[in-house]
């Protein structure tokens, strides 16, 4: 599912607040006081952007196969590398925003993009999926609905991308963290954001995948656009009520700094007293970040040498980015950010193999549960994308269990520890991923014998697979937001977690290249054997296919245990 970017790094100056002066720049209105309607309205945004992306991927891949006459495991690396792209454009919308555009220009330019996207794969669902034939014999391609289709998926991944990296941000920077009310609001407003994104996953998974396989495939994507019309349109209206930000520019710099400044200085030996590196100990607004003794090469940045004029780095903070001595030598707290960043690779690594298992939820789940019997107490149709919406339920159902249940029970074993680290649910979150992808290899070993009897079972018993895959998305993926963001360097929030998103994508693509590798292993052409991923499910062997994901998931639980355990979190001393 969707999660949250990061807040925006740009501070304004006190008092006198920054106007920006581009063509898209709409007049600011400053000193807001605590009230503003405007965090209502980044929510109900919120609403509207989840129904209309999920209305379109949550039953993209029925779509690709019975409308587009693709194959099942053509359809379901499609829609992996949709997903992929969809959370690969986040990182280049932080990059816009916090550069260039600020939040507000980027989500407007986004959503254009998005509406022009949202359009075409709405319009793809009234063209031919063939060729035309003209008089006589010959026939001539034209633009069908195929090709029309994917142009606007792609315009909605760079569109909902440039919204997914800027929208949160911009609705956090509404909230004046001086102010005590503000700041309490601003807490419950991240908790609500998270729900909209639930809300809109419930509707588009129960109304319109039920419009789009029942009445019209046009219809179920045109309700999905005119929600990005919609959301369009009362952004834009309520401009009057915004707080805007300018960007500060690319973070990247400090970080070619450290690696430029340790080069320079590679023959000096680091002192042994950590307290002789440089650091500006005059700036109340920069935190400052304690040394740690890991990549110790790096150190060599912040080694004061007989040439360096510590005056002459830096007066203030805009001096010091904008300072050419700064190449020469960095502060600690600079150096220590990079440090910050190297020690996450490893954790944000290990994030890629679960997001590949979490990617089935659209693809391999959805195929399973299409040869399923989709009545449910013998009345009740449910479409397999729908169960989707399922998942959504067990998401809220987890974290009232978390709160209610698991965290009590774990502060009456063990009172002194209280409640788990963000590493330790992420690992939690790890293995309850190999443990869904093991039960869902168990529900098709029974769905193929019942098949070789001729027989069909329900839909129900994709249930438990679904609740405990919620149950590792709980877990890993909020805490993993939260790690990303509270052990980010304060000018890298949007950045780093906007990586944690890039698993999501990296994630997905990996599925897809999971599915080739299976595929060429397993599958045999001119006849042969159909592979574990086969056009007909029966003659195939799904069920080998979430054993390996099981598998790997677990692997890559004992690596991530290896990491975390060594991590050191970050250490901020004023």
């Amino acid at each position: 599912m969707d999660a949250g970017d990061a807040m925006e790094k740009g501070q304004p100056e006190r008092g006198s607040p920054k106007i920006q002066d581009e063509s898209l720049t709409v007049p600011l209105i400053q000193d807001k006081k605590t009230g503003s309607k405007a965090p209502a309205v980044v929510l109900a945004f919120e609403c509207l952007e989840s129904t209309a992306f999920n209305g379109i991927g949550t039953n993209l891949v029925v779509y690709l196969e019975t409308v587009l006459h693709g194959s099942n495991l053509a359809s379901a690396s499609s829609v992996t590398s949709w997903f992929g792209t969809s959370y690969l454009t986040p990182i280049f919308g932080a990059i816009v925003a916090d550069t260039f555009w600020g939040n507000y220009n980027t989500i407007l330019v986004s959503l254009l993009v998005y509406l022009l996207g949202m359009m075409l794969v709405t319009f793809s669902a009234f063209l031919p999926t063939t060729e035309l034939c003209g008089v006589g014999s010959s026939c001539h391609p034209v633009l069908g609905s195929q090709n029309v289709a994917f142009l606007g998926l792609y315009l909605v991944a760079f569109g909902s991308g440039g919204v997914r990296a800027a929208l949160l941000p911009f609705g956090a920077e509404q909230f004046d963290d001086d102010n005590a009310v503000d700041r309490e609001r601003k807490m419950s407003f991240f908790s609500w954001f998270y729900i909209c994104v639930d809300f809109g996953m419930i509707i588009s998974g129960v109304f319109i995948v039920w419009i789009q396989q029942n009445i019209s495939w046009g219809l179920g994507f045109g309700i999905a656009t005119a929600c990005v019309a919609l959301a369009f349109g009362g952004f834009v209206l309520a401009t009057p009520m915004y707080k805007r930000r300018m960007p500060t520019g690319t973070p990247l710099k400090s970080l070619g700094q450290v690696v430029v400044a340790a080069f320079r200085k590679v023959s000096l030996r680091v002192p042994a007293d950590a307290g002789l590196l440089y650091e500006v100990h005059d700036m109340i607004e920069q935190p400052k970040i304690a040394h740690t003794d890991e990549f110790g090469f790096l150190d060599k940045a912040a080694v004061v040498a007989e040439s360096d004029d510590p005056e002459e780095v830096t007066n203030d903070a805009a001096a010091a980015a904008a300072g050419s001595s700064s190449w020469r030598l960095c502060t600690v707290t600079q150096v220590e950010e990079l440090k910050i960043l190297l020690r996450l690779l490893p954790i944000w690594a290990t994030s890629i193999v679960l997001s590949a298992a979490y990617a089935q939820l659209n693809t391999t789940f959805v195929q399973q549960g299409g040869v399923m019997d989709m009545r449910v107490m013998s009345s009740l149709t449910v479409p397999a994308a729908s169960m989707v919406s399922f998942e959504v339920l067990c998401v809220l159902a987890w974290v009232l269990i978390y709160d209610a249940v698991i965290l009590p029970a774990l502060r009456a074993i063990s009172p002194a520890r209280g409640e788990p680290s963000q590493l330790q649910r992420m690992g939690a979150g790890r293995l309850l991923m190999a443990c869904a992808m093991a039960v869902a290899a168990l529900v098709e070993m029974r769905r193929l014998d019942a098949a070789g009897r001729g027989e069909s079972i329900s839909i129900a018993w994709q249930m438990p697979q679904y609740f405990v895959l919620a149950g590792g998305e709980v877990f890993c993926y909020i805490a993993q937001l939260e790690f990303f963001y509270d052990e980010a360097p304060e000018t890298m929030k949007s950045m780093c977690t906007s990586f944690a998103l890039l698993t999501v994508a990296l994630g997905s693509y990996m599925s897809s290249l999971i599915y080739a590798v299976v595929d060429a292993l397993t599958a045999t052409g001119g006849g042969g054997r159909p592979g574990w991923i086969s056009d007909n499910l029966d003659e195939g062997h799904l069920d080998y296919f979430f054993w390996t994901m099981a598998a790997l998931c677990t692997l890559n639980f004992v690596v991530y245990s290896g990491f975390a355990r060594n991590y050191k979190v970050k250490t901020v001393v004023s």
